[in-house]
C-alpha cells in the first residue's frame, strides 16, 4: 500500500450473533467464529504493513447482556488471552488491553496482565483489545486521574497520555462490519480524524479480498486533517 497505508486501524467486530442466526447456529457459536477471525485480521494487517490493530472486543455496555452470554464471552476471552497467546508470540505480535478491567473477574485481570507481559517483546505489530471498554468512561477516567494528580489545565498530549490507550497510535482507519453505521462509544477521542468504513458483511464472513479493498479505498482518500 506504500506511503498511504494506514499505520493503525480500529475494527468494530459486529454481526456475530446475526451470523450465527443466519447459519442456524446458537448465538454463542457466532462469538466463537468471531474470535477466530481475529487471527485472520492480524495476518492480513501484518501483510499490509499495518503497525497496530485495535479491535472492539467487549464494551462496557455489553455487561448488560444476558448472564449466559456474558459468561460465555468471558470464558471465550479467557481462552483467547491465555491459551492462544503462543500464536501471537510466534507471530511476533505484542498484545495490549484497554478498558475498565475492574468490572472483570480477578482471573480475567490476571490473564490480561500475563498476556501483555508474555508478548511484550513482539516487534511485528501490536494487537490491542478494547475490552470492557467505553469511550466516554475512558475520557471520564482520564479527567478524574488528572484531577487527582492536581492538574488545573492540560493540553491534548497530556490528556492523551492519561487515557487507557496511552502509547497507542490514533487509528487512521476504522472499519465496522455488520451493517450499522456508528462508532458505538469506540475511541471517540482518538477517532476524530479517522477514515470511516462500513460494510454489511458480518464479522465472521469478512474476507481478505474485502479487507484489501478497504485498504485500497483508504489509499485513494485525501486526508487533510483540517488543513
Amino acid at each position: 500500500m506504500g506511503k498511504t497505508a494506514p499505520r493503525s486501524i480500529g475494527v468494530i467486530m459486529d454481526g456475530n450473533r446475526r451470523w450465527a442466526k443466519g447459519h442456524n447456529l446458537p448465538t454463542l457459536e457466532g462469538h466463537r467464529a468471531g474470535a477466530e477471525k481475529i487471527h485472520d485480521l492480524v495476518t492480513w494487517a501484518g501483510s499490509a504493513g499495518i503497525e497496530e490493530v485495535i479491535v472492539y472486543a467487549f464494551s462496557t455496555e455489553n455487561w448488560n447482556r444476558s448472564k449466559e452470554e456474558v459468561g460465555y464471552l468471558m470464558a471465550l476471552a479467557e481462552h483467547l488471552f491465555k491459551n492462544e497467546v503462543g500464536r501471537f508470540i510466534e507471530a511476533g505480535v505484542r498484545l495490549r488491553f484497554i478498558g475498565d478491567f475492574s468490572l472483570a473477574s480477578e482471573e480475567i485481570q490476571k490473564v490480561i496482565s500475563e498476556a501483555e507481559e508474555k508478548t511484550r517483546g513482539g516487534t511485528k505489530g501490536t494487537l490491542a483489545f478494547a475490552f470492557s471498554y467505553g469511550g466516554r468512561p475512558e475520557i471520564l477516567a482520564a479527567v478524574n486521574r488528572l484531577l487527582k494528580e492536581g492538574k488545573e489545565s492540560v493540553d491534548e498530549k497530556s490528556f492523551s497520555n492519561a487515557l487507557w490507550s496511552a502509547g497507542l497510535l490514533d487509528p487512521d482507519l476504522i472499519l465496522r462490519t455488520g451493517g450499522d453505521q456508528r462508532l458505538s462509544n469506540f475511541l471517540p477521542w482518538q477517532s476524530v480524524y479517522s477514515e470511516l468504513f462500513f460494510t454489511d458483511t458480518k464479522w465472521p464472513d469478512l474476507s481478505k479480498e474485502e479487507f484489501d479493498g478497504v485498504l485500497s479505498e483508504f489509499a485513494e482518500r485525501e486526508r487533510r486533517h483540517g488543513r
